[in-house]
């Protein structure tokens, strides 16, 4: 697998596993407007990830892969999405948690991608910050309105925090892609933006009365196909039809 492919295959995987979790609260959010207002995230995030699969589809140099296969008819250990977006959606507060860090980690990544010599990534980097500052300003709203809410919801979010801040240091990890990536100028040193990431968030999470957890062992493995049990689960829903009808044409 050359190293230009797979780093665009992780960021399509990252984003098509996010939006899988996010479509689970469909018809299932804590009122209609927030229902629909995570609806429309999700789907933000799997219109980009089917952009970034297209892309890397080409790159394979293979005809028979497409965006359809990548999605379908890869088995868990192909997946190449980070350990923190494949974590079940729990309650409200836990998929808002998850979210916020996932989402300010890809607003200032993305706003680095859209200098890419990759041309094709720098375009769809350029439509992902648009997306991505309004996903970051929803989701950070609703740390706080949990954080600073009643005692029940500053519980859950701190139960949530507890939980998933140590699946939040993979999204830094990088490897021998992520450097000729940079090197190339297709991707960026992501650890450039981790000070800035860090001071945020830990910013947001204080002023909702948060604390996160001190001296977390950092999970990580994902970015290479190593997962957690939950994306199995994830993948036999999300791909069943497919596999189930692996000739059909929509």
């Amino acid at each position: 697998m050359n190293h230009h492919y797979k780093f665009i295959l992780r960021l399509a995987d990252n984003g098509l596993i996010n939006s899988q979790r996010l479509t689970e609260w469909t018809g299932h959010g804590p009122f209609l407007e927030e229902d629909l207002a995570l609806t429309n995230i999700a789907l933000d995030i799997l219109g980009r990830s089917k952009m970034l699969l297209e892309h890397a589809a080409k790159l394979s140099g293979l005809e028979n892969v497409s965006e359809d296969t990548l999605a379908y008819f890869r088995n868990e250990r192909e997946f190449l999405n980070t350990k923190l977006v494949e974590q079940p959606n729990g309650d409200y507060a836990q998929t808002i948690v998850k979210q916020v860090m996932v989402d300010y980690f890809d607003l200032l990544h993305y706003t680095e991608l859209c200098k890419s010599s990759d041309e094709v990534l720098a375009g769809i980097a350029a439509k992902t910050v648009k997306e991505v500052t309004y996903h970051y300003r929803h989701t950070s709203s609703w740390v706080t309105r949990f954080g600073l809410g009643t005692e029940e919801s500053n519980q859950r979010a701190q139960a949530a925090l507890n939980e998933l801040w140590r699946f939040s240091g993979e999204l830094f990890f990088t490897d021998e892609t992520e450097k000729f990536a940079e090197e190339n100028g297709i991707g960026v040193n992501i650890n450039a933006s981790k000070d800035k990431w860090t001071k945020t968030i830990t910013t947001l999470f204080e002023e909702a009365n948060l604390k996160i957890p001190a001296d977390a062992f950092m999970q990580d493995g994902g970015k290479n196909g190593l997962h957690t049990e939950h994306l199995g689960y994830l993948l036999a829903e999300m791909q069943s039809l497919a596999k189930a009808h692996p000739e059909a044409k929509w």
